[in-house]
């Protein structure tokens, strides 16, 4: 009894062991961005850094991973597009980052690919227009609402001459003295 119980015990602690699950590329290139690139980069905007949306389009994976190891290296080296960058940002050398593995960096530019696309879908979304107000002029053919407008002015004049005449009367009879 005491052996299926340990047997069993240990093997759902083994269980738990292996269904561990690791973060998806798009979330590790977020955490990692957020804690290394956001200082300087953003998405959509250029702040000390480009901004970095489509950075997987310009340049290739190659690049990016050897820029991001050492900029000045390339910079040094003639690299064009390298030299572009850096002159393009007042000669603000970006940071070694040779601690970055390669596969963190790719899980970086998987997050700005994801960011580029979610940021596109929202700019796609048509703004609405200038404002028009919501009501029709009045016109010939609405006879309904005119009818209905006659009628209520109408029965409002005929109710304050009902109650201008019942006040008359009631002062005639007041004066007459003639009991109700």
């Amino acid at each position: 009894m005491k052996n299926k119980l340990f047997i069993t015990i240990l093997f759902i602690s083994l269980l738990g062991i292996f269904n561990v699950q690791g973060e998806t590329p798009i979330e590790e290139g977020k955490s990692i961005f957020a804690t290394r690139c956001a200082a300087c980069h953003s998405i959509n905007k250029v702040l000390t850094g480009p901004a970095l949306a489509g950075v997987d389009e310009r340049r290739s994976i190659d690049w990016i991973v050897n820029f991001i190891h050492s900029s000045q290296t390339m910079v040094k080296q003639g690299d064009k597009d390298a030299i572009a960058v850096y002159e393009a940002f007042n000669k603000i050398p970006m940071p070694d980052h040779k601690d970055i593995s390669e596969e963190k960096i790719k899980s970086i530019v998987e997050y700005i690919k994801s960011e580029t696309l979610s940021a596109a879908a929202i700019t796609k979304i048509k703004k609405p227009g200038k404002l028009r107000p919501t009501y029709t002029p009045l016109t010939v053919q609405n006879t309904g609402f005119f009818i209905s407008f006659f009628i209520v002015v109408g029965l409002l004049i005929a109710g304050l001459l009902l109650a201008v005449h019942s006040r008359s009367i009631s002062q005639e009879l007041a004066d007459k003295k003639v009991p109700l």
